[in-house]
């Protein structure tokens, strides 16, 4: 198992390029069960979570092949549909399958995901919906196992709490199903709007694109994708900003799009790191004191939860109380316990995190508990006085393509290792 070591106390400087979003080239990868052909995707970051997906894929009878950024898909053969507990266990967004499968093949099994545990997450919406929409399903020996006799029948879905993957899920079912499909209180993440992008270049006909009610006409057939291009992956974009605010410095972050991140740039202006945006890059630097900010994580467009962590390590650093409010997961404070191995003063009360900022933190060995919590601890050692090692760093090739080469190109000593056991 690898930790990283990090020398803190060393302002970054230069320039880091943004890869593309993990949380947008699941489902899209996904989508491509939907119907034979070569799927041609650009963009696709090559991470632990990426190459998990396509393992998967790959098991229900798919090919494909990676040059680069850009990984082609073959889909014509998708006759197996149950999706193993050995593939799932890592990664919640596996259950993405269940929508597509259903519409192609009329069957799925699919065993209950495994990932980060930052919270229940359940998919008793994505049954439900399915559910409404046709589909039976039983629950036995750790799988969903879901039949539909024809084609899906389009329905009315209502979330009682927008769900991400359960919108990108009802949404890959309807654009096969028969009839019309109506999702309210969907979720407007980007990258459902991505994946809009890809299904309606497919032939799917979908409206309402960016708000919270979705209309899907179902269509027989769709056509294969071809050249369609991941998003920028605006949490590695934030984790970036937040970074550089907490080990001072200045940068620029290109081949990101500052739009994604409407919330965290006003968050950091406020706290007094200097910002400056372009059509795709943006310029982010600090030499003076951090300033503390209360955060309150939302759906999109409002602060993200995948930044909670990270934003509370910045915050470990500045001089006042900040109040920091996880409404989305409510198992999302397994940080904390690390950053005050690290000098940090911070208590949890309920759902919301108090941090008492006294501008200093110092290195120390930590332990990752999941993909944003790890990269918390990579801020907080950035700006650590001495030396931090993180152990479990396997969390974090998850979701960072090429961390440490990034953070070394920007002056940060940092390497890994292998741990003795």
């Amino acid at each position: 198992m690898d930790k990283i070591v990090i020398e803190g106390c060393r302002p970054l400087k230069g320039e880091v390029a943004i890869s593309g979003a993990k949380n947008a080239a699941l489902p899209l990868i996904t989508a491509t069960l939907l119907t034979s052909g070569w799927h041609t995707l650009h963009n696709v970051p090559d991470l632990r979570d990426t190459r998990t997906i396509l393992a998967l894929l790959a098991s229900l009878g798919a090919k494909w092949e990676r040059q680069g950024t850009t990984v082609r898909i073959n889909s014509d053969k998708i006759e197996n549909f149950e999706a193993s507990y050995d593939l799932v266990k890592t990664m919640r967004a596996s259950v993405l399958v269940l929508g597509p499968l259903l519409a192609r093949l009329g069957r799925a099994r699919v065993s209950l995901p495994g990932g980060c545990a930052i919270g229940a997450r359940p998919i008793d919406l994505h049954v439900q919906a399915l559910a409404k929409m046709g589909a039976d399903f039983t629950l036995e020996g750790g799988y969903v196992d879901g039949s539909v006799k024809g084609r899906l029948t389009g329905s009315t879905v209502y979330f009682d709490i927008p769900t991400v993957t359960g919108t990108e899920n009802i949404l890959m079912a309807a654009v096969l199903a028969k009839g019309t499909t109506i999702i309210k209180n969907a979720a407007k993440e980007p990258e459902i709007g991505n994946l809009i992008d890809m299904l309606t270049a497919m032939g799917a006909r979908i409206r309402g694109r960016d708000t919270d009610l979705l209309q899907v006409e179902g269509v027989k057939k769709l056509r294969p994708a071809e050249g369609v291009t991941i998003i920028a992956d605006r949490i590695e974009t934030g984790t970036y900003l937040i970074a550089l605010g907490a080990a001072g410095g200045e940068a620029k972050i290109t081949n990101c799009d500052p739009s994604l991140l409407p919330s965290l740039l006003e968050k950091l202006r406020v706290a007094g790191v200097e910002i400056e945006e372009g059509r795709s890059w943006i310029r982010v630097g600090r030499t003076g004191h951090l300033r503390s900010i209360d955060i309150k994580t939302m759906p999109f467009p409002g602060f993200p939860t995948d930044l909670q962590a990270q934003i509370m390590a910045l915050m470990t650093l500045s001089r006042g109380l900040s109040v920091i409010t996880e409404t989305i997961f409510e198992n999302r404070f397994m940080h904390v316990a690390e950053l005050r191995r690290m000098g940090a003063d911070i208590r949890v009360d309920g759902h919301s995190a108090i941090v008492n900022g006294h501008g200093r933190l110092l290195g120390a060995p930590v332990m990752a508990t999941d993909l944003r919590a790890s990269a918390s601890l990579v801020v907080a050692a950035l700006a650590a006085e001495g030396t931090t090692e993180i152990s479990r760093v396997y969390h974090l090739d998850r979701g960072y393509e090429d961390l440490e080469g990034k953070l070394t190109r920007l002056g940060a000593v940092i390497r890994r290792v292998k741990e003795t056991q």
